[in-house]
């Protein structure tokens, strides 16, 4: 028998999530359903589409080809659906991202624009919130739908991975300090800090504290244009991603990384509810067409 669509999403849905329980909570179907309807797929087609083990699952040869074929198949009927509405044969849909000053770059820049040009019947409104407890309550209360947001976030939220980015040290220039920066090197630093309660300071404050480090605080400021100004006056050094440091620096600052590299996940984050189709296909779009940030070498 032919796949169904819905067994065709599940399949992707495990291969996205690696484990049949996230698979189900990212669909929005019992575990045992969605099992039922994987193995019903694999009576159909003769092959075992997923090497159980333990609590997770790999994808047999025969599961990851029909994984890529499932993918152009949904991407298809997406393409499909978006007919009507890009010759305004239907109402247009208008999805609410919040996100970070600083994810914003990324979203601006690269994800949005391709994904408005590929689906046109969707208008997206994208929000700035400084901290991620703004994100997670625009999530829970409804007034928006995904978040680009640093993982991990509260476990009542559902996430799905979409890069790794390089946290790196920026200086004022003529710092006398290692290229990489051991961690330990950041006890007594001056450093520019968000301001104390802040949700950034918070995470800071418990990274230095595992670390056990406690640099010193010579600029506590919220803002973004803050952080580079005090930076380039030369009053200490900031903790920022590394593509974000570079845009915002250029060569007015020195930019380390840290020993051993200090990687930072980025996921879409939203509420446990089910997810409107324009939703659904940003998320795919994310996962498959977040630029690739890496260390450098």
């Amino acid at each position: 028998m032919t796949p169904t669509l819905a067994q065709l999403r599940y399949l992707v849905a495990v291969a996205d999530c690696r484990s049949i329980t996230g698979a189900a909570a990212s669909v929005f179907v019992a575990q045992s359903a969605l099992s039922r309807a994987i193995q019903a797929m694999e009576r159909d087609l003769g092959v075992e589409l997923l090497a159980r083990r333990g609590r997770g699952v790999d994808l047999t040869p025969e599961g990851a080809r029909a994984v890529r074929l499932a993918r152009t198949v949904l991407d298809a009927v997406e393409a499909i659906d978006d007919i009507g509405t890009a010759h305004g044969g239907g109402v247009r849909v208008v999805l609410t991202l919040v996100t970070t000053p600083t994810l914003a770059l990324d979203l601006a820049a690269d994800l949005v624009p391709a994904f408005t040009e590929r689906h046109t019947g969707v208008d997206i409104r994208l929000q700035q919130h400084d901290s991620r407890e703004s994100l997670v309550q625009e999530l829970t209360t409804g007034r928006a739908e995904l978040a680009l947001v640093d993982l991990p976030v509260d476990k009542e939220l559902s996430t799905h991975h979409i890069q790794e980015r390089e946290v790196v040290l920026i200086s004022p220039n003529g710092c006398k300090l290692p290229d990489p920066m051991p961690f330990r090197l950041l006890d007594g630093l001056p450093m520019v800090l968000p301001t104390p309660g802040a949700g950034r300071r918070t995470e800071m404050e418990a990274m230095f504290s595992c670390l056990g480090v406690r640099p010193v605080p010579s600029l506590e400021a919220d803002e973004r244009l803050a952080w580079v100004t005090g930076v380039t006056d030369g009053r200490g050094s900031v903790i920022w991603y590394r593509d974000v440091a570079v845009r915002a620096f250029g060569d007015r600052a020195e930019i380390r990384s840290f020993s051993p590299p200090l990687l930072r996940p980025v996921g879409i984050a939203h509420a446990r509810r089910p997810l409107s189709r324009a939703a659904r296909a940003f998320i795919a779009h994310a996962r498959h067409n977040a630029p690739v940030r890496e260390p450098a070498r």
